[in-house]
């Protein structure tokens, strides 16, 4: 398996959903600004999306895929599809009565969600009704994560990366064409939530269809092979989760201050952007790839891989990160500002984006390297540094809340996952499950260096155009399409001069070699 080929695919429809999620924020934005209807809505749908994220990038595919790989290499595609119809039939069966109770007891949940909306029986009553209409969104999309891992561990994954791009253009056609037909913002957007769940779980069945993959649903039964996901899946729900729960707890605190979630809900939209196409891509494509080469026997060809992993993320995520932090105002400018989104909301949101930028590469090594203890079939040790990072971002959270307001609540997410990346490197250096070869131990500082000059590049350029973001619209956009494009310049320049990359590694970043992905 190709990894560059591989996060090529994963990241290339992520990119896509991503641009059409921006799409969809800007009339989110322009519809509802930072008032008390999108405080409502984003609280609402951060309960299905945290389990969405748990699920589809996390705890589920942290037990699931090393599992149905060993099936996969060692008995055959009948054992491995037998384990995952098992495995189907009683999650549904469990989640069914999740959501029946979570929907029924929903009222109590807010107080634990949002209790900052108690003082506002409206927003209060509003986010219940809308929390109600959105949740079920997370059964469908604990099946899609069952069925995604079915097909990335098959090396397809295509279909997988591609269907949250449905999401994205529900939510625009209910923004374009629906509101303004019912005036009713915060329930247009809850249902389209709703409505894409359904259909993200039926383009998956087919995919999993055309893979040879044909699931059936048979009696539910707690089978050996089951009890070993479930024993699996309860410690990685907080080791693979960390940030979001992490995140959970932010919003927790920043219902207390008047319009933070929804800053904090833009911010986390933007950087989530090269969060998706390099960390999370990252980690689906590695899971699968190393718990086969491991079940192989194929030690050093999976230290390899990991290595490569390392080196990739970093080479595109500490540049990345350079950039939100030095641009974070005209970004966000670009992208909200207008309608009920003013200068006042972008500069608070861009605040929390810089604070957030910090933490992205701890963001993206902690997906890379919890792959390496979820392909051996270990999710306890992840958990126990998962658990150091949540208590860390609780107690920096409501340390840093107080001077700070909402950016100390971005902040000490950013620091939480630099302590949990720290902790998760120690333990595999400790039992030589992670030993940085000589390409990558040459390459890193070369990688910081190349992304500090860019950055000062940025600034400089940012600094010229600076009148250009007080102008229309037009010239907003042309601005930071300018920034955006000499800054990748220059950092393919500065990398290239200081060999944080080679001329090779360069062409194959720009093209997918090997033929077209598999769906």
């Amino acid at each position: 398996m190709s990894l560059v080929r591989s996060l090529a695919t994963v990241g290339g429809y992520t990119g896509i959903s991503r641009i059409l999620g921006f799409v969809r924020d800007i009339l989110i934005a322009a519809a509802v600004g930072t008032g008390p209807v999108a405080d409502a809505f984003f609280v609402a749908f951060r309960l299905p999306n945290l389990f969405r994220r748990l699920f589809a990038e996390g705890a589920f595919n942290a037990a699931f895929v090393p599992l149905f790989a060993r099936r996969l290499e060692q008995e055959g595609r009948a054992a491995a599809r037998a384990f995952a119809e098992e495995a189907l039939s009683v999650l549904l069966s469990a989640l069914l009565v999740m959501c029946a109770v979570a929907m029924a007891a929903m009222p109590w949940l807010m107080h634990l969600l949002a209790p900052g909306f108690a003082a506002d029986p409206a927003k209060f009553e509003l986010a219940v009704q809308l929390s109600r209409i959105t949740f079920p969104y997370l059964l469908f999309m604990a099946l899609v994560a069952l069925l995604g891992g079915v097909l990335n561990a098959l090396y397809r994954f295509a279909a997988a990366a591609a269907a949250p791009i449905l999401l994205n253009v529900l939510f625009i056609l209910a923004l374009t064409v629906v509101l303004p037909v019912t005036g009713r913002p915060g329930h247009v957007m809850a249902w389209s939530v709703a409505v894409a769940g359904i259909g993200q779980f039926l383009l998956l069945v087919a995919a999993c269809r055309r893979a040879g993959m044909d699931l059936h649903l048979p009696r539910p039964r707690l089978s050996s092979a089951v009890r070993r996901l479930l024993g699996l899946m309860v410690p990685g729900i907080l080791s693979a989760g960390a940030m979001q729960v992490n995140l959970v707890v932010g919003t927790i605190i920043a219902s207390l201050q008047a319009g933070a979630v929804s800053y904090l809900y833009y911010a986390d939209r933007v950087y989530q952007l090269p969060l998706g196409l390099i960390g999370i891509g990252l980690g689906i494509v590695l899971l699968p790839d190393l718990a086969r080469k491991l079940r192989a026997g194929a030690e050093a060809e999976a230290m390899h891989s990991l290595n490569r992993g390392l080196e990739l993320g970093l080479l595109l995520t500490v540049p990345a990160a350079t950039a939100l932090l030095v641009i974070a105002e005209p970004i966000i400018v670009v992208l909200f500002e207008r309608g009920a989104f003013d200068r006042t909301a972008a500069a608070a949101t861009a605040w929390a984006l810089a604070a957030y930028a910090f933490g992205l590469p701890a963001f993206v090594l902690v997906k890379v390297l919890q792959p390496a203890f979820f392909a051996r079939e270990d999710t306890v040790r992840p958990l126990k540094m998962a658990t150091a990072g949540v208590v860390a971002n609780i107690v920096l959270s409501l340390i840093l809340f107080w001077p700070l307001r909402h950016v100390g609540l971005a902040l000490a997410t950013s620091l939480a996952a630099w302590l949990n990346a720290g902790l998760l490197a120690a333990a595999l250096h400790r039992r030589r499950f992670l030993v940085l070869d000589a390409r990558l131990r040459a390459r890193l500082p070369r990688i910081v260096a190349a992304s500090v000059a860019m950055g000062a590049v940025l600034w400089l350029a940012h600094s010229a155009l600076a009148p250009w973001f007080e102008a229309a619209p037009v010239w907003r956009i042309a601005a930071l399409a300018m920034l955006v494009a000499g800054g990748l310049s220059a950092y393919g320049v500065l990398a290239v001069m200081l060999g944080a990359l080679e001329r090779a590694d360069l062409g194959l970043l720009m093209r997918r070699s090997g033929g077209p992905a598999r769906s």
